[in-house]
């Protein structure tokens, strides 16, 4: 059988083998008759001579057939995708999935997981979508293993993981954890990929000139949607939560506890930009969660200081000298851009770099 496959550039003609099984039988079949022109009984049959003949005509039918297939396989690989496609669905129409798209994506797939063992592992656990998602949108072998963990652990749907990528998670907590102040990093529970520099609230039909009342309903309006931002873990412990020292009470905006972190997290939130002064009440709350609130068993409590913009070098200097275990991250209302995340990264890669020659 003879396949034409053309291209706008030439027509290439691919031939299909004869199967070996079929090439057998007509060997058995050319040898039989022959013996039995020349000797015109069935004695032969018996002969080891005719049984020797026999062994080798296979033996030689399955060496051209293998030699057959390298000599197709090099030709195969000459092709373009498109003629690829084309080829393997004139060779056998019962096949499916084949286009020239997918075998695109097949190769690059192979490319993108064939020197990382741990990957290639990790990978078998994912849908094939959610792997196509990942190798072709991730730039770096970081970032495909930060998004097939992720979306192991979260199990994650395509839908969900495509709007984990599409909103920069990764480039959002690689940020988050280049930021992380010493004492974070001094906590006896890992708080690496858990928090991000800023959280997109894209869900969330605030005006422009919200005030924080209006945010904090807001979230909790789309608490299943918000805790889905937040990252695994998160479960919701209360809004305005009443914690009482000196016989006087006072309120944290959101309270969570996260369950691989086994602590507490207090969210303070506030609609302006960042004033050092704010820390001064969420560190309130942390030793009041940590004297009256926290279990035995849990590990020190956690503030996230969310609020509308931070300027990230008074952030830095801020956080220098506090003892409390904090976070101050930003909020947006629409996604960012990922070339402005991927070069925020960057700079801050170089400047940690430098820092430490």
């Amino acid at each position: 059988m003879i396949i034409t496959i053309k291209s706008s550039k030439k027509t290439r003609v691919m031939k299909h083998r004869t199967p070996v099984l079929v090439n057998i039988v007509a060997i058995l079949f050319i040898l039989v008759f022959l013996f039995y022109m020349f000797i015109q009984n069935t004695s032969f049959l018996s002969s080891p001579y005719f049984w020797g003949t026999i062994v080798i005509g296979i033996v030689l039918a399955y060496i051209f057939n293998a030699i057959g297939a390298l000599a197709e396989n090099e030709r195969f690989k000459q092709m373009t995708d498109e003629e690829k496609a084309t080829f393997l669905k004139e060779k056998d129409p019962t096949i499916k999935g084949f286009s020239d798209k997918n075998l695109w994506r097949m190769k690059q797939f192979f490319e993108s997981y064939n020197q990382n063992e741990k990957l290639s592992t990790l990978s078998r656990q994912l849908s094939w979508s959610n792997n196509v998602a990942i190798f072709s949108r991730s730039q770096s072998i970081e970032e495909m293993e930060f998004y097939t963990i992720l979306a192991i652990k979260n199990n994650y749907s395509y839908r969900e993981l495509d709007k984990q990528i599409s909103s920069s998670t990764f480039e959002r907590t690689m940020i988050a954890d280049k930021k992380l102040s010493s004492v974070l990093k001094e906590l006896p529970q890992n708080v690496s990929g858990v928090f991000k520099d800023s959280y997109i609230v894209d869900f969330l039909n605030l005006p422009h000139n919200h005030k924080e009342k209006d945010l904090q309903n807001a979230l909790i309006g789309s608490l299943k949607e918000f805790i889905l931002e937040l990252g695994l873990g998160f479960a919701f412990i209360g809004q305005e939560y009443r914690v009482q020292v000196g016989n006087e009470d006072f309120y944290i905006d959101l309270l969570f506890f996260h369950r691989t972190l086994q602590c507490l997290v207090a969210f303070e939130l506030k609609v302006g930009k960042f004033k050092p002064s704010d820390l001064g009440q969420l560190e309130f709350y942390l030793e009041a969660l940590d004297r009256d609130v926290k279990q035995p068993q849990e590990n020190p409590s956690i503030g996230v200081l969310l609020c509308r913009e931070k300027n990230d070098e008074v952030v830095e200097y801020a956080l220098s000298r506090t003892l409390s275990p904090t976070v101050i991250s930003q909020y947006k209302t629409k996604l960012i851009p990922k070339e402005i995340l991927k070069q925020k990264m960057n700079e801050l890669y170089e400047q940690l770099e430098n820092e430490e020659n």
